[in-house]
């Protein structure tokens, strides 16, 4: 645990990251779980219509965080990408807290907002470059402790904000939040994200055509290993939708036990992923990735079955092991992809994630139509367990890794 620590701590760079993904955490856990309270309650969105912006939302996010990779891999002006990302930040929720109506949340949440989530693709590349001068097991547990870092605001940042609405504040007031914690992004980017062609490591432009580098993250051998990564995480959607409906419907649980539930996995997931590097040097990291996902997908499946007993406590232990290791290995993994290409590699992981968020939604889809909430929880463990094993069969071949962002 303190290895990486340490590394977050001395490198300056790394240092950086670990800031800049705090306060990203900050704004996440700021908007995240009041963002449809606002469009529906607030700026009169029907339920249909919500619904589209977060279907455009999605893609538009991920066609800004492909755009900037490849462009801070084209150019090596990782700088000035983040900064751009971050200034969108500011922009955007400026934007609501300026013009508060609905058609400036409809642009802003759907446009403006999932541009600027770029930036947690590029601190991941800066971070995995930096990082490149370290053993690949100091690497891969250095950015599973970055990964905690933004998992850190969810404990701390939503009480303080129960506590703030529960003394009246307004759930505008986010935006007002939002942007000065933004603001102080962009100064840390701008003070300390160190400088375009000035770096300690070898950073040169890819001297990719759009095109070539569309092709290079579109091959098969890529997409196919980006998606079912993102299918590891597709049980952890499953959990975040079903979570509050099935205490909802059982006997005896209430609206208390969903926050208590989440709140103690969230809270021991941080350690978990803290410690990634102790278990690194004991097991290879897909051998790591698999074990996560069968303690996961065991408390998918035994979520349902213990719910009404005391029992179900005890499944916050698999839960937070399982969800801090498929939270943050994969990071490194989809990277590793790319190879060389940092830049497009973090680009990768907003497609992993909109990956594990479409199955997700359509396993609870499916779910929900056939039988329950119960139901869905299975199969998004049954999901989990077939991801990791094409994965393990793909990478044991001997030819599965050739060409795989060869520069």
């Amino acid at each position: 645990m303190l290895r990486p620590l340490k590394l977050l701590w001395t490198d300056p760079t790394l240092r950086m990251a670990a800031g800049a993904l705090a306060l990203f955490g900050c704004l996440a856990a700021s908007i995240a779980p009041y963002q449809s309270l606002l469009a529906i309650r607030i700026f009169g969105l029907s339920d249909g219509a919500y619904a589209i912006v977060l279907i455009v939302a999605a893609v538009v996010s991920v066609l800004g965080a492909v755009g900037a990779g490849i462009l801070a891999d084209q150019t090596a002006t990782r700088k000035r990408v983040a900064l751009i990302s971050a200034l969108l930040i500011v922009l955007g929720n400026g934007l609501v807290m300026a013009l508060p109506d609905k058609l400036t949340f409809v642009l802003v949440h759907s446009v403006v907002l999932p541009l600027s989530g770029a930036i947690m693709g590029q601190i991941f590349a800066l971070a995995r470059l930096a990082c490149s001068r370290y053993p690949v097991g100091d690497r891969d547990a250095t950015l599973a402790a970055l990964r905690a870092l933004f998992a850190v605001p969810f404990v701390v940042v939503l009480p303080l904000w129960s506590l703030a609405f529960g003394a009246g504040a307004s759930l505008l007031a986010i935006y007002a939040v939002l942007v000065v914690v933004g603001g102080a992004l962009v100064l840390l980017i701008a003070l300390a994200w160190p400088a375009d062609g000035r770096t300690a490591w070898e950073d040169v432009p890819s001297g990719l055509s759009l095109a070539a580098s569309l092709r290079e993250m579109g091959s098969g051998a890529v997409m196919l290993r980006v998606l079912l990564s993102g299918g590891l995480k597709s049980g952890v959607f499953v959990y975040m939708v079903v979570l509050g409906l099935v205490f909802d419907e059982s006997t005896g649980r209430d609206i208390g036990d969903v926050a208590l539930f989440a709140g103690l996995v969230a809270g021991l997931e941080v350690p978990v992923m803290l410690s990634m590097g102790a278990l690194l040097q004991r097991v290879s990291r897909l051998q790591a990735i698999l074990l996560g996902t069968v303690l996961y997908a065991g408390f998918l499946c035994a979520f349902p079955l213990l719910l009404a007993t005391p029992w179900v406590w005890a499944l916050v232990l698999p839960a937070a092991f399982g969800g801090a290791i498929v939270l943050s290995l994969p990071l490194a993994y989809v990277q590793d992809l790319m190879g060389a290409r940092a830049g497009a590699g973090g680009a990768l992981l907003a497609v992993q994630q909109v990956a594990g968020d479409g199955l997700g939604a359509g396993v609870f889809a499916i779910a929900a139509l056939l039988s329950g909430y119960g139901l869905a929880a299975v199969l998004g463990g049954v999901t989990m367990l077939a991801s990791a094993f094409a994965l393990l069969w793909l990478d044991g071949r001997p030819q599965a890794r050739l060409g795989l962002g060869e520069p």
